[in-house]
């Protein structure tokens, strides 16, 4: 693992034939607002077109359809930084003599499926998923910043444990996500799903679109909180 950024980019998560319908539903929506950040709508440093889609239930099939590529690609994700769930949480599961046992990173890569999801299931949750359209040459979100965010009262913003991104099309020039430490500018190409770690270690921006408009989902995996991981105190 030496040299690795912890940024995942898995390409075809989301058929293009999928990701073609999003966009087109966007651009058919009555009901996008301003792109907003944790203070508010502040367009010269996030300037987009953004629908949120959780909870709505007209947008209900996209949503399942995006967490249900999303849930694959964690998966993925959490085999190759089994650290993600085992260095926060001390994870243990019972043995073959029924004992409790301490997961380490070595049983991630042979652990099944069904085991590994309901791992993830009780120690993780989604986001509230949101679309946005930045425009070419105007749309953006060109300001250094990372997801976590200690304003909200339930620190509810400060359970973020990774970000998202489901890149929707690709007919554009430029607007790559670029990562600052870790100097690499991702590309967009239609259906692609990126993965990161949330903190200020992988502050990000979104570079604005040239020649055509970028479409993207985006969300968070969350820890589940305190009261579900541990119980009432």
């Amino acid at each position: 693992m030496s040299g690795a950024d912890f940024i995942e980019v898995t390409d075809g998560a989301l058929d293009a034939q999928a990701c073609a319908a999003i966009v087109a539903r966007m651009r058919a929506s009555d009901s996008l607002q301003p792109g907003r950040i944790g203070g508010g709508v502040f367009p010269e440093l996030k300037h987009s077109r953004d629908q949120h889609i959780t909870g709505d239930a007209a947008w209900a099939d996209v949503e399942q359809q995006l967490n249900t590529a999303v849930y694959a690609g964690l998966l993925a994700y959490l085999r190759r930084y089994p650290q993600a769930l085992i260095a926060p949480l001390m994870l243990q599961q019972a043995g073959e003599d029924g004992k409790p046992r301490r997961l380490a990173a070595e049983d991630f890569p042979g652990m099944p499926d069904e085991r590994l999801g309901e791992l993830a299931r009780t120690c993780l949750r989604p986001g509230a998923i949101n679309l946005q359209w930045y425009r070419a040459g105007e749309g953006g979100y060109p300001y250094w910043h990372c997801e976590l965010y200690p304003k909200d009262g339930s620190a509810e913003t400060l359970h973020r444990h990774l970000l998202w991104t489901i890149y929707l099309n690709d007919d554009f020039d430029e607007g790559e996500t670029e990562f600052l430490f870790q100097q690499r500018k991702v590309a967009p190409h239609t259906g692609s799903l990126l993965f990161a770690p949330t903190a200020f270690t992988h502050t990000h921006r979104g570079n604005r679109p040239q020649r055509g408009d970028k479409f993207i989902a985006t969300s968070w995996i969350l820890f589940q909180r305190a009261e579900a991981l541990f119980g009432a105190r």
